[in-house]
């Protein structure tokens, strides 16, 4: 056991290629609320980072009881794009519980983005009953969203 405790989730990182439709897209397609947008020092970054000539504008965007750190590189310069397949090793994705599974597909494509699937109904889990379903952000970033089953 170690010697400290890990009590709660501050929040999750997403590099993003625009921080403007990234925070478009969570606030106006999902109705996240933006909380703060800035930029910080670039000395202080790169060494959090461990990548020299980082240089970044972040925004927090919350969700219900989670926050995004929506993160834009300006630097360095040979900065790439990360596109991992869902089954690929390293790949993630975040889960949203929604009320109505149905609206947020028709928002996501209304809004130009990618639905993996029509909902499909969780046969087996701990889910099983709810209507789930894979979408992509701005960037490809994978989110899911869980309609839990009605009881």
């Amino acid at each position: 056991m170690p010697d400290f405790t890990v009590f709660a989730t501050n929040h999750t990182g997403i590099t993003v290629s625009s921080l403007d439709r990234a925070v478009a897209f969570y606030t106006d397609v999902l109705g996240f609320t933006l909380k703060d947008r800035a930029p910080r020092d670039p000395a202080f970054i790169e060494k959090v980072v461990g990548v020299p000539g980082a240089d970044v504008e972040i925004a927090y965007v919350v969700a219900p009881g989670h926050t995004l750190e929506l993160i834009e590189y300006r630097g360095p310069k040979d900065r790439g794009a990360v596109r991992p397949r869902p089954s690929d090793t390293g790949a993630t994705h975040i889960a949203f519980n929604v009320d109505n599974i149905d609206q947020v597909v028709t928002a996501v494509r209304a809004a130009g983005f990618t639905v993996l699937s029509d909902p499909l109904t969780v046969t087996a889990g701990p889910n099983a009953g709810a209507r789930v379903v894979y979408t992509h952000d701005p960037d490809g970033v994978t989110l899911e969203f869980i309609q839990p089953p009605q009881r």
